[in-house]
């Protein structure tokens, strides 16, 4: 069975010849670099590089010796852009390890902090001294009157915003004529080149770009406060989003298995609004984000999205959901033996393999073996798992836990 009929199979629900593994398919399943570094000394695999491609969370590209040593079974579409040296930078990580960066990211170091820094020198994020990422510093809506918006400019603030201004390697490319071109060339280049199922994450946030644009507390009051310019913000929203759908399906679509959509509509204790708000609210924009992906590409439609989500699983099913990344199970609601009871016909869980806020940083070696035998046993049968650990693998976390993890679920 090759890695991309074993991740099929699972999202389908019959029972693959083992559990499939994601590690670094997308950006919510791989690791920091800091802890790539250790991670491949620990392997002892010495060929490569250090690249780092999602910069705001300091995440490395996972390269395929490291990809063959865990068995992973995935590959995100932008291994297929920017291979070798050319077009990165080099750049000293915050334990003085060296890395690249994306040449086309614009960094500024003033004293012991790092600048992101967007068109004509804003500020768009900042690493302080001492921190391992970087956070927003600015919110280009603001000083707006929420109620009182039409929402034409909505496409041009998103270059103001540190989220939706610093692309990862393929996302970089412009959706015109000449980067549509590029992304298909590199697309099929990709798919020749592995049996991995390749994931291509589209994005498409209706919940997080508000956030991105207003600052979270503002968007939640304004969802509240002003329904009706809310419904006018996610029609213009989900028009644009449509829009590139076609062109960038129409350019990957037959060369991904996956296609990932984003929008974290949970918390530690359950979801941010309440099922009766996702339902008015964006329920019938992710449902026709969704169908209209399934109509353009055969590909498996995921959603990323982290916290107590239990309560709004059937809905999230009934918008067309296949897969649901990254199941955090020491969320409100989010035990794996009920999840799987109630949602495991219907829903594929991608993740939810390892929790990665206590145990893989702080278990010893037996105990995170046992955790992630634990998981496997509940998640794996009939299909519908595909292991990840919870999130992004932090800096910090002991390389021997994240080999024993691997070790746990090739057992």
């Amino acid at each position: 069975m090759t890695s991309r009929q074993r991740i099929l199979d699972a999202i389908e629900h019959r029972q693959p010849d083992r559990v499939p593994i994601d590690f670094g398919g997308h950006r919510s399943s791989g690791i920091m670099a800091m802890g790539y570094a250790r991670l491949k000394e620990a392997l002892g695999i010495s060929s490569g590089g250090l690249y780092v491609y999602d910069f705001i969370q300091q995440l490395a590209i996972v390269e395929p010796d490291v990809i063959d040593a865990v068995g992973g079974d995935t590959v995100e579409l932008g291994r297929a852009f920017m291979p070798g040296d050319e077009g990165w930078k080099d750049w000293t990580l915050p334990d003085g390890t060296p890395c690249k960066i994306p040449a086309y990211l614009e960094v500024e170091k003033r004293g012991g902090d790092w600048w992101l820094l967007g068109e004509d020198g804003l500020e768009l994020g900042v690493q302080k001294e001492g921190c391992l990422y970087f956070e927003q510093t600015h919110f280009p809506c603001l000083d707006r009157a929420f109620d009182e918006e039409r929402f034409d400019d909505l496409e041009e603030t998103f270059g103001r915003s540190m989220w939706l201004s610093t692309p990862h390697p393929g996302a970089h490319l412009a959706l015109d004529e000449a980067g549509l071109a590029e992304l298909a060339a590199g697309a099929a280049r990709l798919r020749a080149s592995t049996d991995r199922a390749v994931i291509g994450l589209f994005g498409g946030n209706l919940f997080e770009i508000p956030q991105f644009l207003y600052r979270i507390d503002n968007h939640l009051a304004n969802i509240g406060l002003y329904p009706e310019a809310h419904h006018r913000m996610l029609q213009k929203l989900c028009d644009l989003h449509l829009a590139d759908l076609e062109k960038w399906l129409g350019a990957v679509g037959e060369h991904i298995d996956v296609i990932l959509f984003g929008d974290d509509l949970g918390g530690q204790t359950g979801p941010l609004i309440s099922p009766a708000m996702y339902r008015e609210f964006l329920k019938p924009y992710h449902s026709k984000l969704w169908h209209r992906a399934r109509e353009l590409a055969d590909a498996k439609v995921m959603l990323h999205s982290c916290g107590g989500l239990e309560p709004l699983l059937g809905d999230l099913i009934e918008a067309g959901l296949d897969t649901i990344n990254p199941v955090q199970i020491t969320s409100e609601g989010m035990d794996p033996r009920h999840l799987k009871d109630a949602y495991g016909d219907r829903l594929c869980f991608w993740g939810g393999g390892c929790d990665t806020r206590d145990v893989l940083p702080h278990g010893t070696p037996q105990e995170v073996r046992d955790h992630v035998r634990r998981q496997v046993d509940i998640f794996g049968p009939g299909g519908g798992f595909v292991f990840q650990q919870v999130h992004n693998i932090m800096a910090d976390v002991p390389a021997q836990n994240i080999v024993a993890m691997f070790e746990a679920v090739n057992e």
